[in-house]
């Protein structure tokens, strides 16, 4: 997986960690007061699952924007009761349907994609083409169960249009004046 992977090694490794860290801190303080799971992928961290109060939410999103080298933070965590066990069992089950059918489908590679599930609702991440990103969005949202889909993907572009020739060095130019200093704004 390491060698189809979009992200550098040192990317990879960083997301483990940081998944590994802000898990272990929320965990502290969480402990048996609700259900948080986190996601790292290149540098972006979702957060989901339950939390009982707002306060905790934020709190919560303070500790994962706090762990170095994230760059931004999704908090999609609900306030209100943990999920049920059948909810999460279902939730790993919409996973691996829609995982399944990216692979099925063939329209991509499907490891390129991240499928998080948390009471119904797909999140996808990752680094993908917008072709990618649509055909992943379609597929997650015609699985049966799903609620809602939820893009987080980073786009990546691919130029296929051929580079323009450089052209032969122009003679040197007269030097310029001094530009004015720009009005405060």
């Amino acid at each position: 997986m390491v060698a189809v992977d979009r992200r550098t090694t040192d990317v990879q490794l960083a997301d483990e960690r940081i998944g590994h860290q802000a898990s272990s801190r929320i965990g502290e303080l969480v402990k048996d007061n609700g259900h948080v799971n986190v996601t790292s992928f290149n540098k972006q961290v979702l957060i989901t699952g339950e939390v009982p109060t707002e306060e905790l939410k934020q709190k919560i999103e303070q500790i994962a924007a706090g762990v170095p080298d994230v760059k931004v933070v999704f908090n999609e965590l609900q306030v209100g009761p943990s999920t049920s066990f059948s909810s999460r069992s279902n939730d790993s089950y919409l996973t691996s349907a829609v995982k399944a059918r990216f692979v099925s489908d063939g329209k991509f590679n499907a490891l390129h994609v991240i499928v998080v599930t948390e009471d119904g609702v797909v999140y996808l991440m990752g680094l993908v083409t917008r072709s990618e990103a649509d055909d992943a969005t379609r597929i997650a949202r015609y699985t049966s169960g799903v609620k809602r889909v939820v893009r987080l993907f980073e786009y990546i572009v691919y130029s296929t249009e051929p580079q323009p020739k450089a052209a032969a060095p122009a003679a040197p130019a007269a030097p310029a004046a001094p530009a004015a200093p720009e009005a405060p704004k």
